[in-house]
């Protein structure tokens, strides 16, 4: 049977705070988002691809994060919490979750800067997990405006803005799941676990996947059933996270065991980059089509103050470059890849050429 799955998304943007996180718009927003009208359909021709992409380059629009660095952040917990502002609204959408049985409800919220918290519910046994605390203060109201009592942590990574709110949510008797490999990093871990493992979360089972390359034991929790995967840092919506302690070798083998999930798994990543990364792709691969309309989704989202994740792993195969290096000529060229480069040195000059990117 198919079972629905609610998504609840907190949307919170200040237009006064720029390219720090906000909405902050000059003159050629405006002709960005003639361009967009001008040319809305799904797959645009090429002419309209074209003039997409032009106007995209050129525009000074800073809608969301400038910046996919995803920085660790040294902050007091709560100290940043975004989802106090007067400008916040919340949104509710619901989708399918496949054809497999699962009880899995997912509640999505924004934390401090750019983060996005995930509370996931299992209706059957009332059990509850975060996905990493950015701020306990948030998800603890959270818990409270659905009625839920968190039982679980399931940390993804050691950064601060995934495992701030840790100790203060442990004081509530949770339990706090965290990667084996960063054990001695995770504040109050109490289970490590690593590739392969099993994780029973209510009626349903999450499989934990090696992700390393943004840190070294970086981990993702895989619902297979319910078609989800939580994966932090490591994969983002057209992007990927800056390799702060992994190696090419290491991060290419992530995110290739990401891309291998069905078509069909939703992607839920920790935080709202897709404007500043969608301008890279455009920057190595202006050619693809399918790129072009979804930049055009991303830019459409985002001047609504929409969130532009969860994403699905279908349309990340066909649009994020961190996925396509051994399989786009034009990506593989406009980086400056030679015959004789491996595929991880192929990523590692993709990795490269964004972190040096200031478009």
């Amino acid at each position: 049977r198919r079972l629905a799955v609610l998504a609840t998304l907190h949307l919170n943007l200040s237009a006064a705070r720029g390219t720090s996180g906000g909405i902050s718009c000059s003159s050629s927003s405006s002709a960005f988002a003639s361009v967009l009208s001008n040319h809305a359909v799904r797959r645009p021709t090429a002419a309209a691809a074209a003039a997409i992409v032009a106007t995209f380059a050129a525009s000074s629009c800073a809608l969301g994060l400038a910046s996919s660095a995803s920085r660790p952040t040294s902050t007091t917990t709560g100290a940043r919490d975004s989802s106090s502002s007067n400008t916040a609204r919340t949104m509710s959408t619901t989708a399918a979750a496949g054809s497999m049985c699962s009880t899995l409800e997912v509640a999505q919220f924004p934390c401090l800067d750019d983060n996005y918290g995930y509370l996931i519910h299992d209706a059957t046994t009332g059990e509850t997990a975060a996905i990493d605390t950015p701020c306990a203060d948030t998800i603890r109201r959270e818990l409270d405006r659905h009625g839920w009592t968190l039982t679980h942590v399931l940390n993804t990574h050691h950064h601060y803005d995934h495992t701030g709110g840790n100790l203060d949510l442990k004081s509530d008797g949770v339990t706090i799941v965290g990667p084996t490999k960063e054990k001695e990093k995770i504040p109050g871990i109490d289970v490590a676990v690593g590739d392969g493992d099993k994780v029973e979360f209510g009626a349903s089972e999450a499989i934990v996947l090696d992700v390393g390359g943004h840190t070294n034991g970086h981990i993702a929790y895989y619902f297979p059933d319910a078609r989800k995967v939580f994966c932090g840092d490591a994969l983002f919506a057209l992007g990927c996270g800056r390799m702060f302690e992994g190696t090419p070798q290491q991060f290419w083998r992530s995110l290739k065991r990401l891309r291998d999930l069905p078509d069909e798994t939703t992607v839920y990543c920790a935080h709202e980059y897709t404007v500043s990364n969608a301008k890279f792709a455009l920057s190595v691969e202006p050619g693809n089509l399918d790129l072009v309309a979804r930049a055009k989704e991303v830019m459409d989202k985002r001047s609504r103050n929409e969130p532009t994740v969860p994403s699905m792993i279908g349309e990340e195969k066909k649009t994020n470059p961190f996925l396509r290096v051994d399989t786009s000529d034009e990506i593989r060229r406009n980086v400056g890849v030679t015959s004789s480069d491996t595929e991880d040195d192929a990523f590692a000059k993709v990795r490269s050429a964004k972190d040096s990117f200031r478009g």
